[in-house]
């Protein structure tokens, strides 16, 4: 294999295998939750000609890579008894203090689809920018697709967060993604925008009291569209 060596050196240099709780990737860096981070040889990583820097935060110890990092991954997971079964399941889930297990939730969510969102959000710039200089209009088909493909990611933001989410918390992707898709679903978003607006008052006409255009079972349902009415 092309990195096994590098594997093998950076599972050793970061304490062995039986110091890693857990191990996850994201775009360029591989993301350690180590037992005990003094055992690593953060110092040997650094220097490293195939290592670009370690940076220690929020409870990870993160070995840049670069864009190979999944290639160094896969070599690990192979030299190695770690795999995807073990990202964040580890037994120092509780650990850490709040604002650390804070940003571990939200990194964990968002990491795996930063990649295909900065795609998304390149085809939307160059989309605009396209229809700005004059290339194409708003009726060609080629700006249509365009669009499409580069707004997709976002018109279902909640359905692909699901999945994301799920994952995270070791819940069934699929209930997840359902309730996703529910927020996203063309009849439950005109409603929201286009329904009757009303006041509907928890507890009483307190600080609670709310407007919005949806309630179920008496309980305001509020979403980013009610709030900026």
């Amino acid at each position: 294999m092309k990195y096994e060596n590098l594997a093998q050196e950076i599972v050793e240099k970061v304490g062995g295998e039986a110091n890693i709780n857990s191990l996850t990737h994201c775009i360029t860096r591989l993301r350690f939750k180590l037992k005990d981070e003094s055992k690593a040889d953060t110092e040997f990583l650094k220097n490293h000609d195939e290592i670009v820097t370690v940076m220690q935060s929020s409870g990870q110890y993160q070995v840049v890579i670069g864009n190979h990092v999944p290639d160094v991954y896969d070599a690990i997971t192979k030299v190695t008894h770690l795999d995807s079964a073990n990202d964040d399941q580890s037994q120092e889930k509780g650990s850490g203090n709040i604002l650390n297990r804070f940003i571990d939730l939200i990194s964990g969510i968002f990491q795996p689809i930063l990649g295909i969102l900065a795609a998304a959000g390149m085809i939307k710039g160059f989309s605009a920018l396209f229809l700005a200089l004059g290339w194409l209009t708003e009726s060609s088909g080629t700006y249509q697709i365009l669009f499409a493909l580069g707004d997709a990611l976002f018109y279902f933001f909640p359905v692909f967060l699901g999945f994301t989410a799920a994952k995270k918390f070791g819940s069934n992707h699929f209930i997840e993604m359902a309730i996703g898709a529910a927020i996203v679903y063309p009849t439950l978003v005109s409603a929201m925008e286009f329904g009757a607006k009303g006041v509907h008052t928890l507890f009483g006409g307190t600080i609670f009291e709310v407007e919005s255009n949806l309630s179920f079972l008496g309980i305001p349902v509020i979403s980013l569209l009610s709030l900026h009415c």
